[in-house]
């Protein structure tokens, strides 16, 4: 007797692998388990022990209200269709091979994991930090719990304008009793709480109107509480920087417009914007940023009529002892997957994986989110990226020919094709003979309520466990057997 095709009936359905438990990772879950029909079953996989990516590990502590997407993602977790495998290293833990051969169909949601570099002398000196991971220290990563960020410094320059700039400028400014309320890591909270950062330069190689921040991240810089920010009026006066501008552009003039009006009123700390400057040299004594040469730069219109910045010339030397890149992230390569080094991302077509030498999709791998796209939008840009990439993949199902059904394909391999063997308990199995001490979502929940217990204690959203043998620790405590 003939079984279904796979994913049209509970005994047999579509099994998915995700790897990446962050916001694309879910949103592609969750559109998964929308598809009208279908009968899926989907595990996720992440090298962290906690879930949700970006939302734990890149959202600013002081930005709660935008953590609470997070109840999006809590939802499909639960979905009894659905696996989480924390503390597992796709590359180390489990092969694309081993995947492929226990899953229908993989799809990548990786994010960015690294950063775009300066390429400038002097950019590896002490003091000179990735904005990668100094927000990945002062969110409790565990691969960044050991790291230290002295802030004894009075100047720091943070290179570039985008939303990570405006977080990195925001915490760096504002007072520490603010963030004592928020689910900072404690180690970096003690930090800021001996902070001496008096000034903030925040650099831009291009004008005003070219800003990538966002104006609520712009605007809630003014709020701040004694703090100046302080923008030239004369660098927003140039019309050529306008161009056509978009409504955030709009926007986002107003904001510095306001700003340049206030001026300087004498307050505690300033948030200095320099527009139209590049790094070029990051100067060192001893071993330690000791300044940073920036060359000035003018807009010129290219022969696709956008206007780019190009160097004069003329340098000057900014008195700061510290200096943080914010100009993007990168995706890395993961083992054995195609990748395409110079725009950082997995090749793809509408989220397919393509073989880069062949130009040809490759049958049930799929790729979701900044490792699809590029390093762009923001949390609720994965939504629609998810959902196309769900709606390849659906439809590559759906054209299988033969119908994909539960018996091991003879002819040549179609779009989607069964997996080599291994039902729900094979990648369970697996992990445990290699010894791998994997998070499902019932000890992510024993995490959870530890963090949310300690943050309680103490007025707090909750306080994370910064390392992943104390998160362990904390699931073996709860699952400890009361004596009686």
């Amino acid at each position: 007797m003939t079984t279904p095709p796979i994913g049209k009936s509970e005994e047999r359905p579509l099994r998915v692998a995700v790897v990446g438990a962050g916001p694309s990772g879910y949103y592609a879950v969750a559109a998964l388990l929308d598809a009208a029909g279908l009968h899926v079953a989907i595990d996720v996989f992440d090298r962290l022990p906690a879930p949700f990516g970006l939302v734990r590990y890149g959202v600013a502590p002081d930005h709660q209200k935008i953590k609470l997407v997070s109840r999006v993602f809590e939802k499909a977790a639960r979905d009894p269709r659905v696996r989480f495998f924390g503390n597992v290293d796709f590359g180390r833990d489990l092969s694309r091979d081993d995947l492929l051969a226990l899953y229908d169909t993989v799809i990548y949601a990786v994010g960015a994991q690294s950063d775009r570099r300066m390429d400038i002398p002097g950019e590896d000196l002490d003091g000179s930090w990735s904005s990668t991971e100094f927000v990945a220290w002062y969110n409790g990563h565990p691969e960044f719990a050991g790291a230290d960020y002295p802030l004894h410094h009075r100047q720091v320059a943070i290179v570039g304008i985008g939303n990570v700039a405006m977080d990195c400028a925001r915490l760096l400014a504002r007072p520490a009793a603010d963030l004592a309320t928020t689910d900072i890591a404690d180690g970096a909270l003690e930090v800021f709480r001996r902070s001496r950062v008096t000034d903030v330069w925040v650099l831009a190689r291009r004008g005003p109107a070219q800003a990538a921040c966002t104006p609520p991240e712009l605007k809630e810089l003014g709020e701040l509480d004694d703090v100046d920010v302080l923008v030239d009026a004369a660098q927003l006066d140039d019309p050529a920087m306008a161009g056509e501008p978009d409504r955030q552009t709009v926007k986002n003039l107003e904001v510095f417009r306001e700003l340049a009006e206030r001026g300087d009123r004498g307050m505690a700390r300033r948030i200095r914007f320099r527009f139209l400057v590049s790094p070029v040299r990051v100067l060192g004594e001893d071993g330690r940023v000791a300044g940073l040469e920036v060359e000035r730069n003018e807009l010129r219109a290219g022969a696709d009529g956008r206007m780019r910045p190009v160097g004069t010339g003329d340098t000057e030397v900014l008195p700061v002892t510290a200096v943080i890149r914010a100009i993007g992230y990168r995706s890395l390569p993961l083992p054995g997957v195609p990748f395409d080094d110079r725009h950082s991302v997995i090749p793809n077509q509408r989220g397919r994986v393509v073989d880069p030498e062949r130009g040809e999709a490759l049958p049930r791998e799929y790729v979701v989110g900044w490792a699809k796209r590029g390093p762009s939008g923001l949390i609720g840009t994965n939504k629609p990226d998810s959902q196309e990439t769900v709606e390849t993949l659906l439809a590559d199902l759906a054209a299988a020919e033969p119908p994909l059904a539960a018996e091991p394909a003879t002819a040549a391999e179609p779009a989607m094709a069964e997996p080599r063997g291994g039902g729900p308990a094979a990648v369970a199995e697996l992990l445990e003979r290699r010894g791998v001490a994997y998070v499902d979502y019932e000890a992510w929940q024993c995490i959870d309520r530890a963090e949310l217990r300690r943050g309680e204690a103490s007025g707090r959203p909750r306080v994370k466990l910064c390392r992943a043998d104390e998160m362990l620790a904390a699931v073996a405590a709860e699952r400890q057997p009361v004596d009686t």
